[in-house]
């Protein structure tokens, strides 16, 4: 989830009898058991959006919510206002006040991270290819370190909606952010029309509506590392909450027995090692649980569970290489 805004296998997967694009029969109304879905391509991955009791319009505009947002925030779209930024050579970009917002919440986990969630990574992201790297090749050491010397989130200066890179070099990456802010924007606006049942999958960055039209908790399964796509290791049950996962598996390439993967360190531009394989955030926000799994990654088991244990109503499960699952706190219940 960081980097990149490119496909990812699915590492959160919905579990259970109910699954996307299920009708399921009862006792109860047409209009509670019958749901409305969308699948798209967005962000380069995989969206979709299952909504009980709602409409075709109402569909339809969450579609045209992730087209909007894809325009704006992609920096691989040359007219996006994330590209303009890069673009502009340190000149003032004026953005939307969506996109203003959203870099000021990357600089705050950059704050929060001690700098290891840094949205000026694609410095370093933009030399790696994780997907149709067939040759196995890596950046060139001298020219992946030069890129390093302008990943540094301080050169970023928002005021109000003017966006300034005070490095001309640096460059914006908000693929470890911002589709756990879009999926925030998409809740909210079904919550807006009456919504009160809803799945939202963006790319694995899963978001609950309140819980099943039953009455009982969406569950949530957890990709087992480097198994086969939809291999569940743990899964949890919530209920109008975030559930994001960031691993290792997700996208990487293997060269002389060592694996490359998505996942950077800013300091180095390398892949982080330090012997986790995945981690998932448990939330209310999924902005939080976005920047967080990025966050905690990039920090190890020890320092990403500290930063976890001294934020309010966020828990955390990490996987270590050895298959061992850490949890925050008691209160998380993973079935197995």
């Amino acid at each position: 989830m960081h980097n990149k805004m490119k496909k990812a296998s699915m590492a959160l997967l919905l579990t259970g009898t109910l699954a996307m694009g299920s009708v399921l029969g009862g006792c109860t109304s047409p209009r509670e058991t019958e749901s409305l879905q969308m699948t798209g391509m967005y962000f380069d991955t995989v969206v979709q959006i299952e909504v009980w009791g709602g409409t075709s319009e109402i569909i339809d505009h969450c579609e045209e919510m992730c087209a909007s947002y894809e325009q704006l925030l992609s920096p691989t779209i040359e007219t996006s206002e994330i590209s303009k930024i890069n673009q502009a050579a340190g000149s003032p970009v004026e953005v939307s006040e969506e996109t203003a917002d959203l870099i000021r919440e990357g600089i705050r986990y950059g704050d929060l991270s001690d700098g290891k969630f840094d949205i000026t990574i694609a410095a370093a992201s933009s030399l790696w290819d994780f997907t149709d790297n067939q040759e196995k090749t890596l950046p060139d050491p001298d020219v992946l370190a030069e890129a390093v010397s302008h990943i540094d989130y301080h050169n970023v200066q928002v005021e109000g909606n003017v966006v300034i890179l005070t490095d001309p070099e640096a460059r914006i990456d908000l693929g470890g952010i911002a589709k756990g802010y879009i999926a925030d924007r998409i809740k909210e606006y079904l919550k807006s029309q009456g919504i009160e049942h809803a799945l939202i999958n963006l790319g694995g960055n899963m978001v609950a509506l309140g819980g099943r039209y039953d009455g009982t908790d969406f569950r949530i399964g957890l990709q087992e590392p480097f198994a086969e796509s939809g291999t569940v290791i743990a899964s949890l049950s919530v209920s109008d909450q975030s559930v994001v996962t960031s691993g290792n598996y997700e996208r990487y390439f293997e060269k002389d027995g060592t694996i490359y993967h998505h996942i950077l360190d800013p300091d180095t531009g390398y892949p982080v090692e330090n012997g986790l394989d995945q981690v998932t955030i448990i939330s209310d926000l999924s902005v939080d649980g976005d920047a967080l799994s990025t966050s905690c990654f990039v920090l190890g088991l020890e320092k990403g569970m500290k930063l976890i244990n001294s934020l309010e109503g966020i828990e955390a499960v990490f996987v270590t290489s050895d298959g061992e699952m850490h949890v925050s706190s008691d209160d998380i219940e993973l079935e197995k």
